[in-house]
């Protein structure tokens, strides 16, 4: 059964800012290509950390919003604690999507 999930990654542009878009594609692509169906994705922008390890000042945040198979989130940490642009990485299990039907007059 496929739940929803929340991804937030923390990605490390020092010297890439001109091609922020690309990375965030290739992210994208991977959960994709890894079986997640992405909903959406916010891009929300650098922003300063609370603090530095990796002398990292700041990072670019992205959250996914996807739906895939409990077992994936494993594999997806696995994989992105491997890519060298991935600074830090949270997921969050979301609830369901209840579509609200009001009734007819």
């Amino acid at each position: 059964m496929k739940h929803r999930y929340e991804c937030l990654l923390a990605v490390d542009t020092r010297g890439q800012e001109d091609s922020v878009k690309e990375i965030i594609e290739r992210l994208e692509s991977e959960l994709t290509k890894e079986g997640a169906a992405v909903e959406q994705v916010q891009k929300m922008d650098k922003r300063p950390l609370a603090y530095s390890p990796r002398h990292i000042d700041s990072a670019y945040y992205v959250n996914f919003v996807f739906e895939a198979e409990p077992t994936l989130i494993t594999k997806l940490r696995s994989k992105f604690k491997l890519d060298p642009i991935v600074f830090l990485q949270h997921y969050q299990q979301l609830p369901v999507k209840v579509t609200v039907r009001t009734p007819k007059p």
